[in-house]
């Protein structure tokens, strides 16, 4: 691979015009494919075959008009008084326009249903009354009777065989009275029932309204002829301008955050700041902007091709708005790395007066070759998220896979075209005047200490291990209105729903009933009544409002209403306790319950994300053991860069729960509500960041294990390797931080505390457990740290990842100084 790569880098130096015009030819086509075949990408995460999937599929296929997704418009009176007439008017014909957006299929009035609300439960009242009327009725009528029938029994007992046959015909007016009371008495008696089973239906369903107790609030319903996640940004953007278009004096019109979250936008001004950094970092490790502009064009190429050829397929497959933020992320950090790691190689041997294009193909044979290793292991690891078995993440992981790749082909060719375009101004002129002059600087066999090694390891373990504590109480969820930015109308929606209709307005639950046997049309209002009922009182709900039934009457539906928020520790409580509920209904048999809704899809998606982590855990530790098993042909150092590298991963996530779900800090990182960790931010951190610990363990200890083959003792190597590679990994890593960092001030709610967590973790990673830890053990290791057993030594392959070979055979300079990249 180093001698094909030497031979790529001299071809791209040689035909830099030809390389560079393909590449952007590359970026015209994905322009072009972009523009004719993306589609739009959806803020929604689903899971298929999951227990809310199910529910939501039988909803589709069973029930009427429940297929498609819903939101709310939340009005809000500025002065919190009552709603005016004028302003309930207006209301009503603002939610009429709304349904007239294409993709709107209804829109409810919140003052008109909340009156018909109240309309229905006076006329149970009077009903009530009337019925108690007829029971009143009734009985003065069978009083009556045996008043009668006691008069009758002393004419007869006095008239004895006399008048026997008038008598008789007196007891048959008595007989048929009794039968016409008792035939009112039924029809009273299935009148009360079916009052009975109303009423309780009616105060279940009282905690549901539509129109807040001091009238000041009203949530007016929004129905949409497709799911949530399939809305296309265009109905909800129209559906913004209508609001815009017609404000109502004194009102607030708040869209919830179903209707108001669109995609995030890719880059963003946090995003900038973080590639501005890089670029001041470049500058000053490199001294010329030159220099420095060269691993951003590089970076900023591989990525517009990347994101524009994977977008390009969100016609066609469904895209979540995490996905190309994702490899946007990852491909502007590793994109200035990689190039940064060849350009830097570069340097070095043109200060040692090597010919130009002859030090760009060397460059690109030895360090480009470490940058294809370290770049596969990335690759492996983001690919190995499809065997979590979950769609979107599995999307997720191969769109980054492909934008690493990309930087990789970039890194590769168009940076050596690039270097032959720039020639020697890569160079400071000192040290242009200096590069014929440049000596060598051998290291010395000076070591660290075993006392300062030993006590390195133990305070940097002591220091992890209290940073991970926090991860201890991590909890997973997705992101709701209480996440979303403060100034942002679905934030504000949520807090109105929340403060004057309760917690659990915010995220309410679908529930099905699956009958024994389809239900009598006359006995349905009893069964709800008696299902529903056996759901309010397993506790935590606020009301049980039946929706409808199933076409055949063997399901019955309701929407219930937590006393918790959508992502409370109550309300998955609930959820779990509602599907193992059999409640009995009215023929004395048993239910099963299903659960869908927003709330419940992010406790399923959460759990099987939680389910898939350990497993992926698992198939990431193994893959970095054998990977520096091959790398470095050893045991132990393999061992301890993956102890370190789990111990920097919990170290993170211990940071990420501290601040994105216990507060601590969080007014620094713009963390208003505190919440539960998006549920599939760990298992994206744990690839990523295993791939990138992987690039930062190849770059510094191979640097030691080449000094250890050229005969340097193992401490004295270590020491070598070390200030050999800490420079540009040092660079490298603030670059990547700050690329990252760049994200945590993110509009979007879900960008940002991956963006937080991939900066904290390769901060944690590079510095604390590759640059103290890692050379702390080595040197307590000493020879056994290169130990390998003779027969593992027979079968395993010399990979030679830094392109020694290469470098020997084309009499390539030393590279010893402190500065130099020898990996």
């Amino acid at each position: 691979m180093a001698e094909i790569l030497y031979r790529v880098g001299r071809f791209a130096a040689h035909r830099r015009w030809a390389v560079m015009g393909g590449w952007l030819v590359a970026l015209v086509i994905g322009l072009i494919t972009f523009v004719l075949f993306s589609g739009a990408i959806s803020s929604a995460i689903s899971i298929p075959d999951t227990p809310t999937s199910k529910v939501t599929d039988q909803l589709a296929s069973e029930f009427e008009s429940t297929s498609g997704g819903s939101g709310s418009v939340v009005f809000e009176t500025t002065n919190g008084s009552a709603f005016t007439d004028p302003q309930k008017a207006a209301v009503a014909d603002l939610l009429k326009s709304i349904g007239q957006v294409e993709g709107v299929t209804g829109v409810t009035d919140p003052f008109a249903t909340q009156a018909q609300l109240e309309k229905s439960a006076a006329e149970l009242s009077e009903g009530r009354k009337q019925l108690e009327q007829g029971q009143s009725a009734l009985e003065d009528g069978e009083k009556q009777l045996d008043q009668a029938q006691q008069q009758l029994d002393q004419q007869r007992e006095q008239a004895g065989d006399a008048g026997a046959e008038q008598l008789e015909a007196a007891q048959e007016e008595i007989d048929r009275g009794r039968a016409e009371l008792q035939a009112q008495r039924t029809q009273v008696e299935q009148q009360t029932a079916a009052l009975e089973a109303g009423t309780q239906v009616g105060q279940l369903s009282s905690g549901f309204r539509f129109v807040s107790d001091d009238a000041s609030a009203a949530v007016g319903t929004v129905s949409f002829s497709l799911p949530n996640a399939e809305v296309p940004d265009e109905t909800k953007t129209e559906i913004a301008d209508v609001i815009d278009d017609n404000a109502i004096d004194g009102v607030n019109s708040l869209l919830s955050q179903e209707i108001s979250q669109t995609a995030p936008s890719i880059l963003g001004p946090g995003e900038i700041v973080g590639v501005v950094i890089a670029a001041i970092v470049l500058v000053v490790m490199l001294g010329t902007l030159v220099g420095a502009a060269l691993p951003l064009v590089s970076a900023l190429l591989g990525v517009g091709v990347a994101t524009l050829a994977a977008m390009s397929f969100s016609g066609l497959v469904d895209f979540q708005s995490v996905t190309p933020v994702l490899g946007v992320m990852l491909g502007l950090a590793v994109g200035i790395d990689y190039s940064l790691f060849i350009l830097n190689r570069h340097r070095n041997q043109l200060k040692q007066g090597m010919d130009l294009h002859e030090s760009i193909g060397l460059a690109n044979g030895t360090s480009g070759n470490a940058v294809v290793f370290a770049g596969a292991t990335v690759i492996v690891a983001l690919l190995a998220l499809n065997v979590t078995g979950i769609p979107f993440l599995g999307l997720m992981g191969t769109v980054a896979a492909g934008a690493v790749l990309v930087a990789i082909l970039v890194a590769t060719t168009f940076t050596p075209a690039l270097l032959s375009l720039v020639g020697v101004r890569i160079l400071r002129k000192k040290e242009r005047a200096d590069a014929n002059a440049s000596t060598p600087v051998m290291g010395t066999d000076s070591t660290m200490s075993t006392r300062t090694s030993v006590l390195t390891l133990i305070a940097g373990i002591a220091v992890l291990a209290v940073i991970a504590l926090p991860a201890l109480n991590m909890r997973l969820g997705l992101p709701d209105g209480a996440s979303q930015p403060e100034d942002s109308p679905g934030y504000q929606a949520y807090q109105v729903q929340e403060e004057k209709f309760g917690e659990g307005f915010n995220g309410p639950l679908l529930v099905v009933a699956n009958l024994p046997k389809p239900v009598e049309e006359a006995a349905l209002t009893a069964e709800q009544a008696a299902i529903g009922q056996a759901v309010f009182d397993e506790g935590d709900v606020s009301a049980v409002v039946p929706i409808s039934a199933s076409k055949d009457r063997s399901a019955i539906a309701f929407q219930v209403l937590p006393e918790g928020g959508p992502n409370s520790e109550s309300t998955a409580d609930l959820v779990h306790n509602l599907r193992e509920l059999t409640p009995r209904t009215s023929d004395g048999g048993t239910a099963t319950l299903g659960v869908a809704g927003n709330a419940s899809a992010n406790i399923d998606v959460s759990q099987k994300l939680s389910d898939a982590l350990p497993i992926y855990l698992v198939l990431v530790v193994g893959l970095s053991l054998l990977i520096l098993i091959l790398v470095f042909r050893s045991i132990l150092v393999p061992l301890t860069a993956t102890l370190g590298f789990v111990l920097s991963l919990l170290a993170a996530f211990g940071g990420i729960t501290a601040i994105f779900q216990e507060g601590w800090l969080s007014g620094l990182f713009g963390v208003h509500d505190p919440a539960p960790i998006l549920s599939f931010l760990p298992i994206i951190q744990t690839g990523i960041l295993f791939g990138l610990a992987m690039d930062y363990q190849l770059f510094l200890v191979s640097g030691m294990r080449e000094a250890y083959a050229h005969g340097a003792p193992a401490r004295v190597a270590v020491l070598r390797g070390f200030r050999a590679g800490r420079s540009v990994v040092t660079a490298a890593a603030i670059i990547m931080i700050s690329v990252f960092a760049g994200f945590i001030f993110s509009h979007d709610t879900t960008i940002k505390p991956i963006g937080f967590g991939l900066a904290f973790g390769v901060l944690l990673d590079a510095f604390v457990v590759r640059m103290l830890l890692i050379p702390a053990a080595m040197h307590l290791l000493g020879d056994k740290a290169w130990w390998l057993p003779k027969w593992m030594d027979r079968i395993i392959p010399d990979i030679d990842v830094e392109g020694a070979k290469l470098e020997r055979a084309h009499s390539a300079p030393p590279q010893e100084t402190e500065t130099q990249v020898t990996h």
